[in-house]
């Protein structure tokens, strides 16, 4: 049983570790680079370079908390207790929050970029499309930042419960 709670902070970690990295590191970065080159569309590049990896890791982030979900019920005897029921809270919200951020956010991110016609950052501040994509992008840093907070919280429980297993 240790080994299989070792994997499962193991796969926590790691996809915390990148969400983190991400957010902190690779979003900022792309849009500093890109725009020290000065190029008319530099936050364009930037964006779809952000997209294309926040794409996986929200995709990682769903799949990794079903995964653990779905160990946590494969290799328990009993769910009453508080810390198994918070970590599972944790980890649906984990979930949720990756897979909103996935598959509905970016999606509308996406569907406004298209119909934008060209680069939202130069669309006036007052349009409505870039309106609506500044608010779908501060949704989508908010359902980021929920679901790294709950699996931080999912991560101290699984190394709680190991330590008083061991």
């Amino acid at each position: 049983m240790s080994i299989i709670n070792d994997f499962r902070l193991l796969l926590l970690g790691m996809w915390l570790g990148a969400a983190v990295f991400f957010s902190v590191v690779m979003a900022p970065a792309a849009f500093s680079v890109t725009r020290s080159f000065q190029l008319e569309n530099a936050s364009e590049i930037a964006g779809g370079i952000v997209t294309r990896t926040l794409s996986i890791v929200n995709t990682s982030g769903f799949v990794v908390s079903i995964l653990l979900m779905l160990s946590a019920f494969a290799f328990r005897k009993s769910f009453a207790s508080w810390t198994t029921i918070l970590e599972l809270v944790m980890l649906g919200v984990v979930a949720l929050t990756t897979g909103v951020g996935q598959w509905v956010i970016a999606a509308k991110m996406h569907a406004l970029r298209a119909a934008a016609g060209g680069p939202i950052d130069q669309l006036a501040a007052t349009d409505p499309t870039r309106v609506a994509f500044n608010t779908l992008h501060g949704y989508s840093v908010k359902a980021l930042g929920v679901g790294m907070i709950a699996a931080l919280i999912a991560f101290f429980l699984v190394a709680y419960r190991a330590r008083l297993n061991s």
